[in-house]
């Protein structure tokens, strides 16, 4: 989870010039994902290799640019940083050459100060919380609506309606049977037989829900019994999930 912060750093400028590379001034608080942040600013810049030519900026950031004496962002893609990576609470980023002093001198001093905006991200340790899958449902309800059937089946003296192409994603012989060059995929409605109207319509709805029964569901019939046509229906149609 994510979670980000924004703060406007003023710099006094003239209250920089005393101070050495390495020497750093800090931003008020930004509350962030749970955390308390602070933007750190070298003005002299935090390695003496730069010869305290620019001005450095770190701490987590994703954005980071400079305000002109106008009030608006600066207009110069180098006075303005953006970092796509994301960093945990005790991670740094930052931009040790942000600017150089003698730009900020020229461009961005206004009443002795210096304006930054930075925003700062963190990666948050608390999971986001996803809805359960309801395909299942979704599915059941298709079934149980036969809205958009295009196919149905008669066991025994029982009639039950369903889509093509949920049988034939679920079933390779269903595929083959359906959207194949079988007769039965000009068909409309197919007889079927070796199963019960008991058996087909657990198989059915399996196939739209991935889901079985429970034992107080099977009205007056033996779960053992129904179970073991199930298991030879599953074998039949090649549904090996339904098998376990």
């Amino acid at each position: 989870m994510l979670a980000s912060g924004f703060t406007e750093f003023k710099l006094d400028y003239a209250g920089t010039k005393s101070l050495a590379i390495g020497d750093l001034i800090h931003s008020d608080e930004i509350s962030s994902g749970g955390h308390i942040w602070r933007i750190l600013c070298y003005p002299h810049g935090d390695r003496k290799a730069d010869n305290g030519v620019y001005l450095s900026l770190s701490r987590p950031f994703f954005d980071a640019f400079l305000i002109g004496r106008d009030g608006a962002p600066s207009p110069s893609p180098s006075h303005a940083r953006r970092c796509v990576k994301v960093y945990g609470p005790n991670k740094a980023w930052g931009f040790p050459q942000f600017v150089e002093r003698a730009d900020l001198e020229s461009t961005y001093i206004m009443d002795g100060r210096i304006t930054f905006m930075c925003g700062a991200i963190v990666l948050c340790d608390d999971p986001i919380s996803v809805p359960c899958s309801d395909i299942g449902d979704h599915l059941g309800r298709l079934l149980d609506g036969a809205d958009g059937s295009d196919v149905s089946f008669t066991v025994g003296s029982e009639k039950f309606r369903a889509h093509r192409a949920v049988l034939a994603a679920r079933s390779p012989v269903f595929k083959a049977q359906l959207l194949g060059s079988m007769a039965e995929a000009k068909m409309r409605c197919i007889s079927l037989h070796g199963i019960t109207p008991a058996t087909f319509q657990i198989l059915l709805r399996f196939m739209y829900t991935d889901a079985l029964p429970r034992d107080e569901e099977l009205e007056g019939s033996s779960p053992i019994e129904l179970f073991q046509h199930l298991l030879a229906a599953a074998d039949m149609y090649q549904l090996d999930r339904l098998k376990f």
